[in-house]
């Protein structure tokens, strides 16, 4: 499948179909093919044979798709930076990635820039001048070219940016479309993710090849309620895209049901454990659903595992299988020699393959200590250490948390989410986080956040009290978190995942 020729025939056959809805206005098929063309005409006349990447900030503006795509078509990389970054991180990234253009379309002041800046009225601009000329396909991103990079937090306190290449799209494209194939094809797609987050790739380009609708719930709704449910409402969307925290954050309200959702069908998972409760909760909401677990790390594209979960899953002693291997790649589960482990074993996840990025952009140190290459049958591929532990049972990875989050306190080696799983476990608890308290940079104590599931007619003291003497029965008592804080709800980063950078803030 050539991607970028798929895509502009779609665009040709399905012109006047909508491809986007955002708030008031919409997206044709047509005006992508139309407005990406125009602009990756301009790209090529101003920058020729430059391959430099190309900085895109904004949130969920159309213009944001046709960039990305008209980035592809004139053979440039794309770098999404979402308006909920700090103007610090920003600078990091461009310091990082050196972009001679910057699509400007969430207008913010960008100080020292030493490229071009184009503002959402420029483009606009040349939408109209550039409008039906066809830019020269020889321009595209070729199958190792990247196609685009995102930024992920780095454990020196700078961003690092990861390389995904047109053949590593390709080949999670291929591999995962067929979990998103609806009943229906003309059906809507949520479009709720952030473009800085690479789970957002499922709803632009599985649903772009996919004929459907995004429907667009951005940063702003979702601090609202009324303005979230509203549009929830008259979307019609029927494959859910989120985090775990979204939708936890949405079954809070009784009218999160079939009755609003009337078309849902599928509703998928990534970025975040998916609890029991969680998934329970969503069959008894919206009954005959299709619930499907999704695992990867942004380094692999995307995902690298997922499965539709059962209802029978509940019920057993494991928890929700993070899914099976992807079958274009080898998933698989290491010891600390790099040797692979059998069944039933924890180990790191390895995956090799034409999924797996080329790489950190200008990170040699990193390089090497994530990234390997292997010899197989059909030549040299990539491969990439996750840092995630799992085991494996009847071809279903089962994850067992990050192997950094693992700790030393007072000489015992503790897994912070193996806290987290026995505080879900609790019938009254709905989410949990375990975070270790430094003083004087040594750990002294573990402490927890959690969010309730029912309502209590105790104060709180009371409750974490309880919390701690029900973990007895299940943890030793030097696992038990020395301090247990209840929350209305968790706070939540520009990806929609539980920002657990700023609950170890509140713990300083």
């Amino acid at each position: 499948m050539n991607l970028l020729d798929t895509i502009d025939q779609i665009c040709i056959e399905h012109r006047e179909n909508v491809f986007e809805i955002y708030k008031n206005s919409t997206l044709t098929y047509g005006q992508l093919k139309k407005y990406s063309d125009a602009l990756a005409k301009y790209i090529i006349s101003e920058y020729g044979d430059d391959k430099s990447p190309i900085a895109i900030y904004g949130h969920k503006e159309h213009e944001m798709l046709i960039s990305f795509l008209a980035c592809s078509k004139s053979g440039h990389a794309y770098i999404p930076i979402d308006t909920t970054f700090p103007k610090d991180r920003i600078k990091d990234i461009i310091e990082s990635s050196k972009p001679t253009l910057f699509i400007n379309i969430g207008n913010i002041d960008i100080d020292n820039f030493n490229g071009e800046i184009l503002s959402l009225n420029t483009l606009n601009d040349i939408f109209v001048k550039f409008s039906g000329i066809e830019p020269d396909k020889s321009y595209r991103v070729k199958e190792n070219d990247v196609y685009y990079m995102i930024y992920t937090s780095g454990s020196t306190g700078k961003p690092k940016g990861v390389q995904i290449t047109y053949k590593a799209l390709k080949t999670f494209i291929e591999w995962f479309m067929p979990y998103c194939k609806t009943s229906e094809e003309e059906s809507v797609f949520l479009n709720q993710v952030s473009y800085s987050f690479d789970v957002s790739v499922i709803s632009i380009y599985i649903g772009l090849l996919l004929k459907k609708t995004l429907y667009v719930i951005d940063k702003e709704m979702t601090t609202n309620f009324k303005d979230l449910f509203k549009n929830l409402g008259i979307s019609k969307i029927a494959m859910w895209i989120s985090t775990p925290s979204f939708a936890e954050m949405c079954v809070i309200d009784n009218s999160f049901n079939k009755n609003l959702l009337p078309k849902l069908e599928k509703m998928f998972f990534a970025g975040e454990i998916l609890s029991k409760k969680l998934v329970s909760t969503l069959y008894e909401k919206f009954g005959d659903i299709s619930i499907i677990n999704g695992y990867g790390p942004t380094e692999a594209t995307v995902l690298i595992t997922a499965a539709e979960i059962s209802k029978n899953m509940i019920y057993a002693e494991d928890s929700i299988p993070i899914g099976y291997g992807m079958t274009n790649s080898k998933v698989m589960l290491v010891d600390d020699t790099g040797k692979e482990i059998k069944d039933n074993k924890k180990g790191e996840i390895y995956v090799v393959g034409d999924n797996v990025s080329i790489g950190y952009y200008n990170n040699e140190e990193m390089n090497k200590k994530h990234f390997f290459t292997v010899k197989t049958e059909t030549g040299l591929k990539q491969g990439y250490k996750t840092g995630d532990l799992a085991y494996k049972k009847d071809n279903l990875f089962y994850y067992c948390g990050r192997k950094d989050f693992q700790i030393k306190l007072n000489g015992y080696r503790i897994e912070l989410e193996d806290i987290e799983n026995n505080l879900r476990k609790l019938d009254y608890i709905s989410n949990a986080v375990a975070l270790p308290v430094k003083i004087e940079e040594k750990i002294s104590y573990i402490a927890a956040f959690v969010t309730l599931s029912k309502e209590f007619n105790e104060k709180e003291f009371k409750i974490v009290m309880k919390i701690k003497n029900d973990l007895n029965k299940s943890l030793p008592l030097y696992m038990v978190p020395r301090k247990i804080k209840i929350l209305d709800k968790f706070p939540m980063n520009s990806n929609c995942k539980i920002d657990r950078k700023l609950l170890q803030e509140d713990l300083k």
